[in-house]
């Protein structure tokens, strides 16, 4: 066993041992615990459903602080929450889109079209930035991709191996935040206008917490009731989802891509091995052949 095996047989060992405890940043804040992904892994595709209840969640809870830049388009298109067209079309005419100008010269609003943005909940930072004490809450559709955090040992070592790369950090930490929020410890200080949050660093956010049970009302099955629960829980994973699509609507293309290209090296690899033997099988055969040479053998 050479050093770099015998260095990840110890790092497997302790992670074993560990329990997969959440190992803790230089400043005290526990890292997210990880959760369990339908795009996760090699093969990992999209819930269509989870996407459609995460923009549900963003939509009733989110959109009233948060920007998302994304067409409304988008939401109908493969590889997303596929709503059909008539549905998008009916949610774009919902809003009013600021258009113009006009033959006269103005400004004015019309319903919205699948072509269009979704709007943002300001007219621009500086009216965001007042309404929210001061700072604008960011736009959302890359903090799926803009939140991450770093695991401690051992697992960044398992993190640097081909196809267990942990790729999820965004919506573990998304989940969590929205899950995070609790009474302070005794002895812990929060100041006027901040919320206690687990897993925030410092553990001081200024935003209150922004969804409860029971909030967002799930389309019914059959039975009457939702398929999933309508828990803070739930929602913080469907939003957390529905934000990875946001920041990686081609995940399952390259994933679809990179298994292809996968395959292909490894033919090729055996293919040039194959023409390797046999080009040097026949100069190996030529050089034995060839005048003035002696067969190689025991002297004496």
């Amino acid at each position: 066993m050479n050093t770099r095996h015998a260095f990840l047989a110890v790092a497997l060992a302790v992670a074993t041992l560990s329990g997969g405890a959440p190992s803790m940043a230089a400043e005290g804040t526990p890292n997210p615990p990880r959760g369990s992904w339908s795009f996760s892994g090699v093969f990992g595709t999209y819930d269509r459903a989870q996407l459609q209840r995460g923009f549900k969640v963003y939509r009733e809870v989110c959109q009233s602080c948060h920007e998302l830049k994304i067409p409304f388009r988008t939401l109908a298109q493969n590889g997303g929450p596929q709503f059909s067209v008539p549905q998008v079309t009916a949610l774009a005419a919902e809003y009013k889109i600021q258009d113009g100008p006009n033959d006269a010269g103005d400004m004015f609003e019309r319903p919205g079209r699948p072509a269009d943005f979704i709007p943002a909940p300001f007219p621009n930072e500086n009216a965001a930035a007042s309404a929210n004490g001061g700072k604008a809450p960011p736009p959302l559709q890359l903090m799926a991709k803009a939140r991450s955090f770093e695991r401690g040992f051992p697992w960044f070592v398992i993190d640097a191996l081909p196809f267990l790369q942990y790729q999820e950090h965004g919506p573990d930490y998304i989940h969590a935040l929205l899950t995070g929020y609790e009474e302070p410890p005794a002895g812990f200080t929060v100041p006027p206008g901040g919320h206690y949050n687990k897993y925030f660093p410092g553990h001081v956010i200024a935003m209150p917490k922004p969804i409860s049970d029971g909030q967002v009302e799930y389309p019914k099955g059959p039975d009457g009731r939702s398929p999933v629960p309508e828990t803070v829980d739930q929602y913080s994973r469907d939003l957390a989802a529905f934000l990875m699509w946001t920041a990686e609507p081609a995940l399952e293309q390259r994933k679809r891509l990179g298994f292809v290209v996968i395959i292909f090296l490894a033919v090729f690899a055996y293919l040039m091995y194959y023409v390797k033997k046999k080009v040097w099988a026949q100069v190996g055969g030529e050089a034995e052949g060839a005048p003035g040479t002696a067969p190689l053998g025991p002297t004496g």
